[in-house]
């Protein structure tokens, strides 16, 4: 296996250790505390809930500075510091307009959440030295990960 297909993470305990280990999150497509019952928001209301600092990166609602008490960022690029997984709640059409902000980020993990898969985006990241999860919940493994010790 190269670089760029074990960047392409399908393994169980490889995912898990990547959700255990997430300090700080950007969450692409984040919604607000009026939309707490879908899946973009309680997602990253959950992650919060358990410690990881969450950098609110929403695609629409411009009026809004703050998300969970956090400010936010248009883009990922302007996010203050390392990001450890962009969390992202796109659709899959969606996701190549944000492909040169996160190329440009550079984070660690691009995490797609659960119903997203776009294999040519991901091997794209892939290929710049970006590991990448697809079509699994960060909460959810998160969660597994702290229940496996």
């Amino acid at each position: 296996m190269d670089d760029v297909e074990a960047r392409l993470v399908e393994d169980d305990a490889a995912i898990r250790a990547l959700a255990r280990g997430a300090r700080r999150v950007a969450v692409l497509g984040v919604k607000t505390e009026a939309q707490a019952g879908q899946p973009a928001f309680y997602v990253a209301a959950a992650l919060a809930a358990d410690g990881v600092e969450i950098v609110p990166v929403p695609v629409y609602y411009p009026e809004v500075t703050q998300i969970l008490g956090r400010p936010v960022v248009r883009r990922v690029v302007d996010a203050p510091g390392p990001i450890d997984i962009v969390c992202v709640f796109r659709r899959p059409s969606d996701l190549a307009g944000h492909l040169d902000d996160l190329l440009a980020a550079r984070p660690a993990v691009v995490w797609l959440q659960q119903g997203i898969r776009d294999d040519a985006f991901a091997a794209t990241l892939a290929q710049a030295g970006i590991s990448v999860v697809q079509d699994r919940c960060l909460m959810v493994e998160r969660r597994r990960a702290k229940a496996r010790g």
